[in-house]
């Protein structure tokens, strides 16, 4: 795709901010951020101008920005937009990371454009934009079986095995990231997407 070879120079991980959903599915964006910056030893800090916490990180020859939205879930298009605007980064440049009710826990998958699931953050950032034109990280958490269990299997913690499963599937991704940043993505996704478990998905 010629739209989104450009790179990567922004990666927001999704969540919720505080201490009670730390460790919850919703917030496998988060993890995944935290893994990345703590992997280079970088902190976050809050900024109020972009509504979340930043750091920047260095991924293969390629600096970029982390950013956690503290805005929680349903309004994260704040920060996100906020960001693009203050750094002047297109949202092709942009990587959204976030849980995906669709894919078993451990499954991982890279994807560029299309709707939001139902996914309430990438509902708001689409909001903000007024497209979907940024890539996304989908960080698989399971589904409870009936549709009334959602909210609290997304706001709950998963079980050791989930949790694992879906660490693994963000080391996974950390391995071929410097292919993504760099505008490889194709690459990224092929390596990625015949990696490790990664059946059972449906299309958003």
């Amino acid at each position: 795709m010629a739209d989104c070879m450009a790179g990567l120079r922004l990666i927001v991980g999704l969540g919720n901010p505080g201490a009670e959903y730390l460790r919850t599915r919703h917030n496998a964006g988060f993890w995944f951020a935290d893994v990345l910056a703590s992997g280079q030893d970088e902190r976050f800090g809050f900024d109020s101008k972009l509504h979340g916490e930043v750091c920047k990180v260095r991924v293969g020859s390629e600096p970029l920005w982390l950013l956690k939205p503290a805005t929680f879930m349903n309004k994260s298009g704040i920060a996100v937009a906020s960001a693009l605007r203050y750094y002047k980064i297109e949202p092709e440049q942009c990587l959204v990371a976030h849980d995906d009710l669709d894919l078993p826990a451990g499954s991982v998958r890279l994807k560029f454009d299309g709707g939001h699931g139902g996914q309430n953050g990438l509902r708001d950032i689409m909001t903000h934009l007024g497209h979907g034109k940024f890539h996304r990280l989908r960080v698989g958490i399971g589904h409870p079986g009936h549709r009334d269990q959602v909210t609290p299997w997304v706001l709950g913690r998963p079980s050791a095995q989930d949790e694992e499963a879906m660490l693994d599937g963000i080391a996974r991704v950390l391995q071929v990231l410097p292919l993504a940043v760099a505008g490889e993505f194709e690459k990224a996704m092929q390596l990625l997407h015949t990696a490790g478990t990664g059946n059972g998905e449906r299309g958003t």
